[in-house]
């Protein structure tokens, strides 16, 4: 299953020649291209029926400058900065630059490494191309942490000025110490290796301005990173205009010195789900909302409880007990309410609302984060393929049993995040990845093999089937090559008519209906592969369902033990089902017994598809 990202980024990409053509389709198919165009006049070229646009590049970057995210150039470095050169202003409103050669071999970003997330969109490309990615900045030479962009990744938005920033950065490249204070938020990035040479600030340190910056809720440094957790709780009367909600919750957080990207999203009584003002804000803020009953809220002990809300509409508090619910567990009141009228904000329309603002102790930002299940192939790395490689290079935190992450752990950049975990506790990863994600973080969800067979595919998305739709991460499943298909590709062509795969692992699925299926493929003569055969605790399921087998299949019929596929260890042995040494299967085994058709001659292990009959 795979779902296509939604991406707001609004790219283009623009070939040089027309030898281009095919590197602009394979673009366009990415969530990093909406446009593409070949350089040139309509007149020299064919108009590909609307697909590749012709068009001089300086007429496409005056009319597309102003509002697009990233060029992507086809052709010559030379070429792509004399294209640029007469646009360019600063580096906190120019769209990002990548150049692409035309063989796809070598991927630069040129422009926007670090505002524009450049960077890390030329390392997605790369690896779904094939190509090398060409960086030469300080951050990646050193392996330094990219102050001002980092905490993109991280689900937070950035506040200050980009010189105060910049000035920081040249700080950092200058071996300079630098410094940082966090507040609040996820503080995973500081087990990433590109944060080791960050200095964290305690309570006793005095801090040092010049040299710092901030994870924190409030809006009084220069340099800060604002993660969401900040649930803002909401009551008023009926029909109070956005006007009115907007300028009291604007000099609500400011008279608190709390930064409006905090904002995880606002809470109140489910009776107000069809109030306009507040829906209003909500969609032009782009967050969500989320509404309590009024048993639920009066549960909520608030230090400001009402008699007139009480008598009104069956609950003591709305604004407190909302931001606090809203907030979840460990959460704490951060601003008492306050009510504002119409006569605070005499421009503002007629209504009252009542505000308060609840800190949590998770971020919660579900739509921007993404979880990508991954099957990592049999073992070697060479059986990766070039999508999963891309959602890698996406991800910022990998997930996945110890043995599996280590066969890709030279893929991993220094300012990604490893998360290892062992290997009975699937649930735990899923849920891990969940949590993860719901906070606005990009997650790698990793399995071995193809995730979807015996992985964690399933047992993701049975968990994700409980959140609400509106409420999901964004995930998708990226197919990996399965230990069966090496095992057969090692052996020959077992596998070239119609079969199936069995586990004879027990623990989550009843031995009487495990026996039914192998009944079932033994009956439809379909060639059988067997995942998890044996283990030290389960060694007597093997035995049996090889006895199943002789009661419908010759003993000579031919059988494929291969061990450790794609490994160092990797090796194949043939036998019969009268001969498979039962003591060398273990957990590590792939077990593919052939058809009535299947053959073994001159360890060529084959089941024909019936092609020479015809």
């Amino acid at each position: 299953m795979s779902l296509s990202i939604v991406s707001n980024l609004k790219g283009i990409a623009i070939g040089l020649s027309y030898n281009s053509k095919e590197i602009l389709k394979r673009l366009k198919k990415t969530e990093f291209v909406k446009d593409i165009y070949i350089a040139g006049s309509s007149k020299e070229h064919e108009n590909e029926n609307g697909l590749i646009q012709i068009q001089k590049p300086r007429e496409i970057l005056l009319k597309k400058w102003p509002e697009i995210d990233l060029i992507i150039f086809i052709g010559s470095i030379a070429a792509s900065i004399r294209i640029i050169n007469s646009f360019l202003t600063s580096k906190d409103q120019d769209p990002g630059v990548i150049v692409i050669d035309n063989k796809c071999s070598r991927i630069v970003p040129l422009i926007g490494l670090h505002q524009s997330n450049t960077q890390n969109i030329a390392c997605q490309i790369a690896n779904l191309l094939g190509g090398e990615i060409i960086e030469t900045n300080n951050s990646n030479d050193q392996n330094l942490l990219s102050l001002d962009a980092f905490g993109n990744q991280w689900g937070w938005k950035r506040s200050g000025k980009i010189d105060d920033w910049s000035k920081l950065v040249i700080k950092q490249a200058n071996n300079e110490k630098i410094f940082c204070k966090q507040l609040s938020g996820n503080n995973l990035w500081k087990t990433s290796e590109s944060a080791e040479i960050i200095n964290q600030i305690n309570k006793k340190e005095t801090e040092k301005p010049d040299s710092t910056f901030y994870v924190s809720i409030f809006d009084n440094h220069e340099t800060t990173w604002h993660p969401p957790v900040l649930w803002v709780g909401i009551g008023c009367e009926r029909n109070t205009s956005k006007e009115l909600i907007t300028n009291s919750l604007d000099n609500f957080l400011e008279s608190g010195n709390l930064s409006q990207q905090s904002i995880a999203g606002f809470a109140t009584i489910d009776i107000k789900k069809n109030e306009a003002g507040i829906l209003e804000l909500a969609k032009e803020k782009n967050l969500p909302i989320k509404y309590f009953s009024k048993e639920d809220l009066s549960k909520i002990i608030v230090p400001n409880p009402s008699n007139v809300v009480q008598n009104e509409i069956g609950t003591p508090s709305v604004a407190e007990a909302s931001c606090l619910l809203a907030a979840g567990e460990e959460s704490k009141l951060l601003e008492e309410k306050r009510i504002f009228k119409n006569k605070n904000f005499p421009s503002s329309k007629s209504g009252a609302v009542t505000i308060a603002v609840a800190e949590s102790k998770n971020q919660y930002n579900p739509t921007d984060g993404e979880i990508h299940v991954i099957g990592s192939g049999p073992g070697d790395i060479s059986y990766l393929t070039n999508n999963a490689r891309k959602a890698l290079a996406r991800c910022t935190v990998w997930i996945g049993y110890k043995m599996y992450l280590d066969l890709i752990k030279s893929l991993k950049r220094n300012d990604q995040v490893v998360i290892e975990s062992k290997l009975t506790e699937e649930k735990e990863r899923c849920t891990k990845a969940i949590k993860i994600a719901e906070e606005g973080i990009k997650v790698a969800l990793i399995s071995s093999g193809e995730s979807g067979f015996y992985g964690m595919a399933g047992l993701l998305l049975e968990l994700l089937q409980k959140i609400k739709k509106e409420n999901r991460p964004y995930f998708e499943v990226h197919p990996g090559v399965s230990s069966v298909q090496l095992a057969a590709a090692i052996s020959g062509a077992p596998l070239m008519n119609d079969f199936c795969s069995i586990s004879l692992s027990d623990k989550l699925t009843p031995w009487s209906l495990i026996e039914k299926r192998i009944e079932g493929a033994l009956l439809g003569d379909f060639v059988i592969a067997f995942f998890n055969p044996q283990s030290i605790e389960r060694n007597w399921q093997f035995k049996s369902a090889i006895d199943l087998c002789l009661k419908s299949r010759q003993g000579d019929t031919p059988v494929l033990i291969a061990r450790q596929v794609g490994r160092e260890d990797q090796s194949k042995k043939f036998f019969t089902l009268n001969t498979i040494p039962l003591k060398e299967v273990d957990m590590l085994s792939i077990i593919i017994i052939g058809n009535s058709q299947t053959t073994l001659i001159d360890e060529i292990f084959l089941t024909p598809r019936g092609y020479l009959q015809n």
